[in-house]
């Protein structure tokens, strides 16, 4: 059940980037946008290279070869979803709106769903898990 809400969960973050970025709600020449939207696209590729050649899954599905816990994932256990916000949450600030705002929360929402149902699913393989996320943040340093 967990992996069939994270494959929605997948869908409705796609979804809603697509449409922020194919009604131009997403990117700005402000530097006050591209300065995170860089960080966050920084921190999801330096997530992906420390996972590896590991399969990238649309529904949860914890991979086999052991926790990782180096790199990002060192402090923040979701660094790759965390990007997604900040660069979803960067672009929506520049293009304010109402209809943009429901795209970032839905977007934000389903990351937060997928981290839900992934970590769930992560205690179940991997014993360790446990104290790894009593040592480690979900998303952002000493807040969450």
């Amino acid at each position: 059940m967990l992996k069939a809400l994270s494959f929605i969960a997948y869908f409705g973050m796609v979804g809603g980037l697509l449409v922020l970025a194919t009604t131009n709600n997403l990117f700005s020449p402000s530097l006050f946008v591209i300065a995170p939207q860089v960080a966050a696209l920084f921190l999801m590729v330096w997530a992906r290279l420390t996972f590896g050649r590991r399969s990238f899954h649309v529904a949860a599905n914890p991979t086999q070869g052991g926790l990782i816990t180096t790199g990002p994932y060192h402090l923040i256990r979701h660094p790759i979803y965390t990007a997604v916000c900040l660069f979803t949450g960067s672009g929506v600030v520049a293009h304010w709106a109402w209809i943009s705002a429901v795209l970032a929360a839905l977007v934000m929402a389903c990351a937060l769903l997928r981290m839900f149902f992934e970590e769930k699913l992560l205690v179940a393989q991997y014993p360790e898990y446990g104290r790894y996320a009593a040592r480690s943040w979900r998303m952002i340093p000493f807040v969450f």
